[in-house]
C-alpha cells in the first residue's frame, strides 16, 4: 500500500474528527468490528450480527457459551478505554491491565503473566519458557520505549512490536487479542485510527507474523498493516461522512465514473494496492481512494 495514499487519507479523517475522540456512533461501530474480528480468529462463536445485539442493542443470543458472551463485552470495554491510554507510555503494567479486562471472569489467571510452558498452535516455533517471560516483556518495554523515541517509521515500529509480543506469548491464553489491542493503541497514540483483523484476513495475518519471527522479514507484517490501516481510513471516512468522495460503494457502482474499470479497481484491491474493503463477498471503495490511487500509483 503506498504511503502517500495513508498519508492523504489520514490527512483527510484529521481534518475532521480526532482518532482519540472519534463519534459515539462510530467508536460504536468500530468497537463491534474489532471486538467480532479479533473474538472470531480466536476461536469464539458469535457472530458479526450477534456481536452487535449484545454490544448495540444490549440483547442476549443463544445457543452460546457464557464465556463467548463474556470476551465480546469484556473486550468492547478494554477497546473502548483505549483512548484514555494514549497519554500513558506503552509498558507492562498496560498489558497485564489490558489482559486483565478482557478475560476478567473468564480466565482465573487473568492479568497473570503464565506460569507454564506453552505451544502456538498457528506457529512453527516454541514461545520461551515461562522464566524467561519477566525479563523478556522487561526488554520488549525498553526497546519499544527506545524505538518510540527514535524517528523509526510509525508502521515498522508496529510491526516490531507486535511480532515480538506474539512470539514471547506471555500470558497462557489470550496474547492474540491483547497484542492487536496493544498495536492499536501504538497507532492510536500516533494519531492513527485502529485496524480491524478479522478471519478474511487470517491466513494472511498468521502468515507474517510467521515470516517476521526470529530474524525475519518484518517488511511482509507491515505491509499487512498498511493494507489494513487503508481499510479502516476509509471505513471511518465514510461513517464520518461529510464528503460524498468518501462514500463507500460497490466498486461496480464507479463504473464509468472513474478513471478505470470495476475488474481493474478489483483486481487492484485484490493486491493490496488500492484501498477497499471487503464485505457480503464485493469490494467496496470511496471516489477519494480511487482518485489517490491514480494520483500515487496509476495503471502500471
Amino acid at each position: 500500500m503506498n504511503e502517500n495514499i495513508l498519508k492523504e487519507l489520514r490527512s483527510a479523517l484529521m481534518d475532521k474528527v480526532s482518532i482519540g475522540k472519534l463519534p459515539a456512533p462510530v467508536l460504536e461501530r468500530q468497537s463491534v468490528a474489532n471486538t467480532w474480528g479479533t473474538n472470531s480468529i480466536e476461536g469464539n462463536t458469535l457472530s458479526f450480527d450477534e456481536v452487535e445485539k449484545v454490544l448495540v442493542d444490549g440483547t442476549s443470543v443463544s445457543d452460546h457459551t457464557v464465556r463467548d458472551v463474556l470476551e465480546t463485552v469484556n473486550h468492547d470495554r478494554a477497546f473502548r478505554a483505549l483512548s484514555s491510554l494514549i497519554p500513558k507510555q506503552i509498558n507492562l503494567v498496560i498489558v497485564q491491565q489490558l489482559h486483565e479486562e478482557v478475560f476478567k471472569g473468564v480466565r482465573e489467571d487473568a492479568g497473570q503473566w503464565r506460569r507454564s510452558s506453552v505451544r502456538i498452535r498457528s506457529s512453527r516455533r516454541t514461545p520461551p519458557r515461562w522464566e524467561k517471560i519477566v525479563p523478556m516483556m522487561t526488554e520488549w518495554e525498553k526497546e519499544y520505549a527506545a524505538k518510540e523515541s527514535s524517528d523509526t517509521d510509525v508502521f515498522e515500529v508496529a510491526a516490531w512490536m507486535h511480532q515480538r509480543f506474539e512470539s514471547i506469548h506471555p500470558f497462557s491464553d489470550g496474547n492474540g487479542r491483547v497484542g492487536r489491542l496493544l498495536l492499536n493503541l501504538h497507532f492510536m497514540k500516533h494519531n492513527w485510527p485502529p485496524v480491524n483483523i478479522t478471519l478474511l484476513e487470517k491466513d494472511r495475518y498468521i502468515d507474517a507474523l510467521e515470516k517476521g519471527g526470529g530474524e525475519g522479514d518484518l517488511s511482509i507484517l507491515m505491509e499487512f498493516l498498511k493494507v489494513m490501516m487503508a481499510q479502516s481510513l476509509i471505513d471511518i471516512l465514510d461513517q464520518v461522512g461529510l464528503e460524498k468522495n468518501d462514500k463507500l460503494r460497490r466498486i461496480t457502482e464507479l463504473e464509468g465514473k472513474a478513471a478505470y474499470s470495476a475488474k481493474y479497481i478489483a483486481l487492484r484491491a485484490n493486491q493490496g494496492i488500492l484501498p477497499a474493503i471487503k464485505r457480503s463477498g464485493e469490494w467496496m471503495t470511496s471516489s477519494r481512494a480511487v482518485a489517490l490511487y491514480g494520483e500515487f500509483v496509476g495503471r502500471e
